[in-house]
């Protein structure tokens, strides 16, 4: 088994966990603590959803690799992950933010494992 399909695996199981809380709120407990870190940040109930949906889009378009879709869930994921990286580092300690620096790790590589397919569509 491959580390990339491993990092694909492992990323679409988490993101959609997370962004079925965020979109559906079926798991009061994280759902009410994800939000209050939310308010804290200055973001609403709103921005919380569409980030459920971004990253709902990427946990399913990372297992499209070989092309640009795949490419663009990395990216969402890989987005998200920085984000929630900046709002943890300003607003809590960075060992908050240690889940996020994981996802980014694994996205980024995803991101970069299908670098090629995509550059030679374009070129």
């Amino acid at each position: 088994m491959s580390i990339l399909l491993i990092a694909v695996g492992l990323l679409s199981a988490f993101f959609l966990f997370a962004s079925s809380i965020k979109i559906l709120g079926w798991q009061k407990f994280i759902f009410e603590t994800q939000l209050a870190m939310f308010v804290k940040y200055g973001l609403n109930r709103q921005i919380m959803a569409l980030v459920g949906v971004v990253e709902l889009f990427g946990a399913v378009a990372i297992w499209f690799q070989g092309g640009l879709f795949g490419s663009l869930g990395a990216a969402a994921l890989l987005g998200t992950s920085l984000g929630a990286i900046g709002c943890h580092l300003i607003w809590d300690t960075w060992k908050d933010g240690v889940p996020a620096m994981i996802t980014a790790t694994l996205s980024a590589l995803v991101l970069w494992s299908g670098r090629e397919v995509v550059l030679a569509q374009f070129a």
